[in-house]
């Protein structure tokens, strides 16, 4: 494996942990608003909170993923000139369309920035440009904090 690019696997749910089947149902629950809060929802399903928040970003049904359009990264950053301009280049060359883009004041010479693009465009697979944004010399970190249609 590629160390640094996160890479994604199709598996049957009957391979799935248990732990893993129970999140998706506990996100189910949340999702179409059966139960308001995570407490509620791990309850329901027997499931420790620890384990829905390890698995709750990382495994998604895969009908809702072929239909995921947009994302959203936060992304931190050193507080150079020129940095969102390289930053919003490489988006832009990816073929995605920015939808929203919220910057923090820069602090101790860093700064967020929290990005959301939509992907109908794209030229390239999701981790191809995570690991270009990841690439940039200013960048500190790149993450997926959401997704959706």
């Amino acid at each position: 494996m590629s160390k640094g690019i996160e890479q994604f696997y199709l598996v049957r749910e009957d391979m799935l942990t248990e732990a893993m089947q129970k999140t998706l149902e506990a996100k189910e629950l949340l999702e179409s608003g059966k139960v308001k809060k995570i407490n509620e929802a791990v309850k329901e399903v027997g499931l420790s909170r620890s384990a829905f928040y390890k698995y709750r970003d990382g495994i998604y049904p895969f009908h809702k993923m072929i239909k995921e359009k947009i994302i959203t990264l936060s992304i931190n950053l050193e507080d150079r000139s020129g940095t969102l301009s390289q930053l919003l280049s490489i988006v832009a060359a990816s073929g995605c369309n920015v939808l929203t883009i919220n910057q923090t004041i820069p602090l101790k010479g860093r700064a967020n920035i929290t990005l959301t693009i939509d992907t109908v465009t794209m030229k390239m697979e999701v981790n191809k440009l995570i690991q270009s944004i990841r690439d940039l010399e200013t960048v500190i970190k790149v993450e997926v904090v959401g997704s959706g249609s």
